[in-house]
């Protein structure tokens, strides 16, 4: 097989495993918080075990890139909290929906940490982007659990945009498998306290489900992913990753019987025109 074939399927693979971590908001009766300490305990066992195998040093060069990755750590964790929530109180199709709204934000990030102009087209592009949520939002009040599901995974979709930002800045500097585990050890640390917060009970169906989480669909898909970047364009690749709301969507109606309106079908085809034209563009 040749490279660039094997590539195009670990990256198609790894978005279909990204497209299903969603459903995991329904399947495990946990806090969102919950879920996400332990997808990330998982997962830096994980991790642990491969920066190991690939024999990667995990010292830094520089001592405020400490301070940077706990921080990222951090923002992570909300990140990835606010996303489960957003599900979890709406559907799995607006959670990713809004999700998908992060490359507009990406956008407008840029120009500030890399002191760049900001351009016509990408304020165009974010109003287009903003008519896409709008049409998806059922009622403009804040009491409605669908509203309340879309504020949340925008603002998921702003911290995703502010550490895609960062570790644009570090990814040059050390191995992905490296910033990936102080990102996912951090957040572990961060997320602790919840433990202390909510009075759970933790099944062995519940525990199994943190561990696929953690192990396949965050440790595994991310691997799969940069590795099959290794013979195909970014481009491709940020391409083929518009794919995970599909995919989601779909698994969604099939596992959950989450069927997405007509609503959600218009203004989640603008928000994904939209972020696929900003994809495109950016590369």
């Amino acid at each position: 097989m040749k490279d660039r074939n094997k590539s195009l399927i670990q990256v198609h693979s790894a978005v279909l495993l990204f497209g299903i971590t969603g459903l995991f908001g329904k399947f495990l009766l946990l806090p969102a918080m919950i879920i996400v300490l332990g997808r990330v305990f998982f997962s830096s066992v994980f991790l642990i075990f491969a920066n190991l195998y690939l024999k990667n040093s995990i010292r830094l060069k520089v001592r405020r890139h400490y301070y940077f990755l706990i921080i990222m750590g951090v923002i992570l964790a909300v990140h990835w909290s606010t996303f489960f929530h957003a599900i979890q109180i709406s559907t799995v199709a607006i959670g990713l929906l809004t999700f998908a709204t992060f490359p507009v934000y990406v956008t407008f990030l840029e120009p500030y940490f890399f002191k760049e102009q900001l351009k016509l087209s990408s304020i165009l592009v974010s109003l287009i982007t903003l008519a896409g949520v709008a049409i998806v939002v059922p009622s403009f009040e804040l009491g409605n659990h669908m509203t309340q599901g879309i504020l949340w995974g925008i603002l998921s979709a702003f911290l995703f945009a502010f550490i895609s930002i960062l570790n644009k800045k570090y990814v040059s500097e050390y191995p992905s498998q490296v910033i990936t585990l102080y990102e996912h050890g951090i957040a572990t640390i961060t997320l602790i306290p919840a433990l202390f917060l909510y009075d759970v009970s933790f099944r062995p169906e519940d525990v199994l489900l943190l561990a696929i989480l953690g192990v396949i669909f965050t440790g595994i898909s991310h691997a799969l992913f940069i590795s099959g970047l290794k013979h195909i364009k970014s481009r491709t690749g940020s391409i083929i990753a518009c794919l995970e709301v599909v995919y989601g969507i779909l698994f969604a109606a099939l596992f959950l019987g989450e069927m997405p309106g007509a609503r959600d079908l218009i203004g989640g085809s603008i928000i994904l025109a939209a972020a696929f034209y900003v994809t495109v563009k950016s590369k």
